[in-house]
């Protein structure tokens, strides 16, 4: 499999799957290998073959929605490793590790930061990686995720996006659940304008 980005830093491979158009996420450290995969969405065994050759030692969970889950039982049957969610949403396996903002989830020489982002969902979660983003459904090319109209919600995932996400160089890479990348430094200049459109 083509690797998505591959560095000294970090490799990430990209799977896309499922009739949303969702992204899985599997993040290897160069040097020994260890992986963490990002979200059980569909098709587990296309996320399976994608994770080929790195040593998956965990599974991340961006929120409990049910398209970054439906095939989370059966990647976590094949896998057998820790998963680490938010307590703040509902999943169909059990968690091994609550995660909490600022903590840290290491793979390899590697480690990921949990930003906790909520707003689309009370568990939303981006992960931070050197310069690397995984940011769910929390920030994708145009703006936040979805809150449908729900106006806490939305000053919530723009609050979590201005002071944790804005925050990060603007070469920081962004890779969302769905669809195409961005960085940092694309995005943050449309901030007023999201905020000033509501959604």
């Amino acid at each position: 499999m083509t690797h998505h980005y591959e560095g000294d830093d970090l490799i990430v491979r990209k799977v896309r799957v499922g009739e949303m158009g969702n992204n899985v996420y599997v993040l290897e450290c160069p040097d020994t290998h260890e992986a963490l995969l990002v979200d059980g969405c569909f098709e587990a065994d296309a996320i399976i073959a994608g994770a080929a050759g790195a040593q998956v030692v965990g599974i991340l969970q961006t929120h409990g929605h049910h398209d970054h889950v439906q095939a989370l039982p059966a990647i976590l049957n094949h896998f057998d490793v820790p998963v680490y969610a938010h307590p703040g949403d509902d999943y169909p396996v059990p968690i091994s590790n609550e995660l909490a903002d600022d903590a840290l989830v290491p793979f390899g020489n590697r480690e990921a930061r949990v930003l906790h982002t909520p707003g689309h969902t009370p568990g939303g979660t981006c992960f931070l990686i050197g310069r690397h983003l995984i940011s769910g459904d929390t920030l994708f090319p145009g703006g936040p995720g979805n809150t449908w109209g729900n106006r806490e919600a939305f000053e919530q995932i723009l609050f979590a996006i201005e002071t944790k996400l804005f925050t990060l160089s603007d070469d920081t890479a962004v890779y969302p659940g769905h669809g195409d990348d961005t960085t940092i430094g694309t995005e943050k200049p449309s901030l007023g304008e999201w905020k000033n459109r509501g959604w």
